[in-house]
């Protein structure tokens, strides 16, 4: 490959190099050791040097230099990794350029000329290639050259980033590279002669993690189902840790749950992932968490710069981020001030004039007469500009929308006065309903409040500092809650943004039954039974309408448990509308894939919990070795927020932090609960102990202004179990706001990326413990076989998405989605084949040799329109293992009936293009044909089996084709002497089906290889 000319001053220093062609201006040199007869110990000493040293000497074994007579200094211009490659550079020099050279009277102006001809043919190499995206193309373009060289992969893997390291084998290191593409990472190295290199597909990745060990002070662990590998002396291991699990997690995201969790649209397109993308995407998932912003927004602008709070009246130095519809600003300590501006509440974005003590200003006017004054943005023109175009982007959708909804608000119009009538009666029975409660604290804390927003803002681009925090864990009084709420999660920019949606909604949504709606009519009544509020017609109907819509507005989620103790506790704050979208900010951005179909998000943040139980309560975690105890009981804790274990008023002042803190509040609330009780639950000798301990402590969790601890009730039975002990009054402020407050977003982000590869590999393995328990009882394969069946058909599904025709994953993908509701199960949908990936593995499992037969392929095709008879076209791993298990292991009537079948409809159709099977030779006058104006193909059948009679009464002895040895084989009920030919016919099925599966996977990679190198639309 050509090379950007870089200086030589020594052409050939320490003998490194050998020259193998020269000529007046150019040398082509061979690496000391590379291509010698026999392994001298130079050779060896010079690989072992360019494996160890982190220099560009060693990327290839070929080079060529350009130099000019009578000067020391040369010029590395091209290189190679085979003599092939550098011939053709070095021809190319000869022809092109050796003639014009001579013409040069100045040496400086024929090595300018012969520089920028080479430049110039790098400008049209990289022009359109990854390597041009990267920091330093130079090196990635060598470096992308190795990870095709090494590992041959097919040309669509794209190579993300590399890295200098060790890998540890015992207690012997190899130092070498590790290269990380979009599906794979791989390590090669070669030292002293010996050369190692491994690829492992990050789907088969079920944990990373950072250790430290007597041998090495840090390292990277790499943990699959097979075995374990440790990576360490990294120039920058934190960097290499996110990288590689953020490429793990996307992959597992995108293989194994792509129905379940949401991925931005540029890490779906493989072919776009780069380092930089991963860093912005890293970045973007942090802003979203911590701001609780829409999963649809995209991030655009990163800016350091500082902010005019009038609270302090001062500048707060952070950092700005934009996206699609606000500007976030976040101080440099984490949560100590915090501002949210929607663009759709600002009326201009304009520059001020720079002053030695206002650098480079930038003012943000609000509809609301309130400005925000930046500072010290760096490229401040390029920022407001961009900002600009957003803003006025926002500006014409709100007006198309405002005049939208105008020229429809008779429409509506006497829907919404209903839901008026029915938002204004349902909270006037609520208030109703709080008269009983003891008030002293409201005035007060209302006052505070109002004096705060006095000070810091009302609405959503309040300044939110470390003074509110306070305030809410106080509990935000019964009056502001509804408006905060909105407030803290900005779901009133949603309700704004879409008036008379909710309604349009309920009215879409009436009479309609589905599994939903059933489940929601099941669980209405169970929502806060105790409640006043849900003991009448009148809250069970808004609770009703407001699930209905959501479940109607989303499908993919529905209705999930827990939904509805969520939705009564928005309804007694909220007017209805409004806490339909309260219920669309928590299920679809405070908690992200909590509510799908396998709670992936739950699970994820219950593993996340238990690494910070070991981090953060290291006594506890010793005395409990199994933490999924604790973790099964805080399951509730996360999909309720508190709401089912806590009492009401407590458990509200929980809903408080979290729609201001977001998931980071439920986190410190459960390691604070745990680190109460830690001395007792360090004691117990089973489960059913720690859960009676944990409840009775939270039974005893009340706020400052309740009018009792605990209801007697609670009281009676913490005294009546002499095992607990009594638990005092525990104030909710106390445990919200003085327990583990360091815990940050950036610390839980990180985490759950980590973890979601855990919870998604043992979400895999459960779904094959099950189908292979189901499969099992049908079918005579042996268990260890089923098992290497399973991953054999998984690992061909994996390679349609990793290097297929993505638009036909795509549709087969929709397809089995679209017919999902048929009565197939998850588990017999999630891995599925078409025709080209089915016919892949035929060639490589049937018993008889596929290279000289050239009936494969329309075998092939034939049994796969056999197995896919339903409406989707596709073969799940239950009808291929019942094909191959009656193939192998049936018996010999299930083996004739199973050719028998792949020579009639619906095996044969009218479009089989192959005349040598269709038209069988057997018969010559009455050939097998599949046609409408045709008789029915039994009748043709019996015709057939009585020439063939015919033909053996006149004793014809001739080598039969294979059509008509298999039409030969359905005579068996009429010929008498047929079954010892049919014996012969069927030899071939005699080879057993563990031999041909541990064949495949003997050698993965090979095989893996092999099947991608043979299939037309992956070379």
């Amino acid at each position: 490959m050509w090379l950007n000319p870089e200086e030589v001053l020594l052409k050939n220093a320490l003998k490194l190099w050998v020259t193998v062609r020269s000529n007046d201006f150019f040398l082509l040199q061979r690496r000391r050791g590379h291509g010698e007869p026999t392994n001298k110990i130079t050779g060896l000493l010079v690989g072992a040097l360019d494996t160890v040293l982190d220099s560009n000497a060693r990327v290839t074994p070929f080079r060529i230099l350009l130099q000019v007579p009578g000067s020391q200094i040369s010029w590395v211009i091209a290189s190679g990794a085979t003599i092939e490659e550098v011939n053709e550079h070095w021809g190319w020099l000869v022809r092109n350029l050796l003639q014009s050279l001579s013409v040069f009277e100045n040496r400086e102006d024929a090595v300018g000329f012969v520089r920028g001809k080479v430049k110039g043919l790098i400008a049209e190499e990289v022009q359109g290639r990854q390597a041009a995206q990267e920091e330093d193309p130079e090196k990635f373009r060598e470096a992308l050259q190795k990870f095709e060289l090494h590992f041959s992969l097919p040309s669509s893997e794209k190579l993300v980033t590399y890295y200098s390291c060790c890998c540890w084998k015992g207690r012997v290191p190899r130092q070498g590279f590790l290269y990380l593409s979009v599906n794979h990472m791989a390590f090669y190295s070669f030292l002293l002669g010996k050369e190692v290199k491994f690829v492992i597909p990050w789907a088969e990745v079920t944990r990373l993690e950072r250790v430290s060990t007597a041998l090495i002070t840090e390292a990277i662990r790499v943990t699959t189902r097979k075995r374990q590998r440790e990576f360490s002396m990294f120039l920058n291991l934190d960097e290499a840790f996110g990288v590689m699990g953020q490429l793990a997690d996307i992959t597992l995201r995108r293989l194994l749950d792509s129905e379940g969790l949401e991925l931005d649209r540029v890490l779906q397109q493989t072919a776009r992932i780069s380092k930089r993308i991963l860093e912005e995407q890293a970045i973007r998932e942090y802003v979203l968490a911590l701001f609780r912003l829409p999963r649809s927004e995209k991030l655009y602008e990163v800016a350091s710069c500082s902010v005019w709070t009038p609270h302090s009246r001062s500048h707060t130095a952070g950092t700005l981020y934009t996206t699609d519809s606000y500007l976030c600003f976040s101080s440099r300590e984490e949560g100590s001030c915090l501002l949210l501006i929607p663009l759709s509440e600002v009326l201009s974005i304009e520059k001020a004039e720079s002053t030695s003590p206002l650098p480079n200003p930038v003012i943000v006017s609000m509809r609301t007469k309130k400005a925000f004054q930046l500072i010290e943005l760096q490229e401040r023109d390029e920022l407001v500009e961009s900002m600009n175009s957003r803003l006025r982007a926002q500006q014409w959708k709100h007006s198309v929308f405002r005049n939208k909804r105008d020229s429809r608000r008779s429409v509506v119009r006497m829907s919404r006065f209903f839901f008026i009538l029915l938002n204004l009666s349902f909270k006037i029975f609520w208030l109703f309903c709080l008269v009983h409660l003891n008030q002293s604290m409201e005035p007060v804390k209302e006052r505070l409040w109002e004096e705060h927003f006095a000070e810091f803002g009302r609405g959503v681009h309040m300044f939110r500092t470390e003074k509110i925090q306070k305030l809410v864990a106080m509990g935000i009084p019964e009056s502001l809650r509804g408006e905060l709420w909105m407030v803290f999660s900005d779901a009133c920019s949603e309700l704004e943004s879409h008036q008379g949606y909710y309604a349009s909604l309920v009215q879409k949504s009436m009479g309609h039954n589905n599994l939903a709606t059933d489940e929601i009519e099941r669980d209405l009544h169970r929502s806060l039974p105790d409640h006043p509020a849900f003991q009448n017609p009148t809250g069970i109907a808004a609770l009703r309408r407001v699930l209905t819509a959501y479940a109607h507005r989303n499908p993919k989620i529905g209705y999930c448990q827990s939904m509805n103790i969520l939705a009564s506790v928005l309804l007694l704050y909220a007017k209805e509308e409004e806490a339909f979208w309260l219920l669309v900010a928590v299920c679809e951005r405070m908690l992200p894939d909590y509510f799908n179909r396998r709670v992936i998000g739950a699970q994820v943040d219950q593993s996340v919990f238990e690494e910070l139980i070991r981090e953060r309560l290291p006594e506890l975690a010793e005395q409990v070795p199994d933490l999924s105890t604790l973790s099964s009981v805080s399951l509730s804790w996360f999909l309720t927020l508190f709401l089912s274990v806590l009492p009401f008023q407590s458990a509200v002042c929980v809903v408080d932090c979290f729609f201001y803190r977001g998931i980071k509040a439920i986190f410190q609330l459960g390691l604070a609960v745990l680190d109460a009780n830690a001395a007792q639950l360090s004691e117990c000798t089973d489960d059913g102990q720690a859960l009676m301990i944990l409840t009775s402590f939270l039974d005893q969790v009340g706020k400052e202004d309740s009018p009792s601890s605990s209801p007697p009730a609670a009281e009676e039975n913490s005294c009546s179990d002499p095992d607990i002990p009594p638990v005092k009054h525990i104030n909710i402020t106390d445990l919200i706001h003085e327990k583990f407050r360091d815990l940050t977003v950036r610390q839980i982000e990180r985490l759950r990326c980590l973890h979601r590869i855990r919870v998604l590999q043992a979400h895999e393995d459960t779904i094959k413990e099950n189908t292979l328990r189901l499969i099992s009882v049908e079918v005579s394969i042996t268990p260890e076989n089923l098992s290497d069946l399973y991953d054999l058909f998984k690992t061909e599904h994996f390679i349609s998405l990793y290097w297929g025709d993505r638009s036909s994953a795509a549709a087969a993908e929709a397809a089995a989605w679209q017919y999902g509701e048929s009565g197939r199960s998850f588990v017999e949908r999630q891995y599925r084949l078409d025709r080209p990936q089915f016919k892949s593995l035929y060639g490589l499992l049937v018993p008889w040799p596929t290279g000289s037969n050239q009936h494969t392929d329309t075998l092939g095709n034939r049994t796969f329109t056999l197995l896919a008879q339903d409406r989707d076209n596709l073969v799940t791993f239950k009808e291929f293992a019942s094909w191959l298990d009656t193939l192998y292991c049936g018996e010999l009537n299930e083996k004739i009936r199973l050719l028998y079948r792949l020579h009639i409809p619906p095996a044969l159709t009218e479009s089989e293009d192959e005349p040598s099977l269709r038209s069988p030779l057997l018969s010559t006058n009455r050939p097998l044909y599949v046609n409408k104006n045709t008789p029915d193909y039994q009748v043709q059948l019996k015709q057939m089996l009585q020439d063939l009679v015919k033909e053996k009464e006149k004793d014809v002895d001739k080598p039969l084709p294979l059509m008509n040895q298999v039409l030969k084989t359905t005579a068996a009920p009429f010929c008498s002497d047929s079954m010892q030919k049919l014996n012969h016919l069927l030899f071939f099925c005699s080879e057993s089906l563990s031999s041909s599966v541990r064949r495949f996977t003997a050698c993965s990679t090979a095989t893996l290889r092999r099947m991608t190198s043979s299939r037309p639309s992956l070379r």
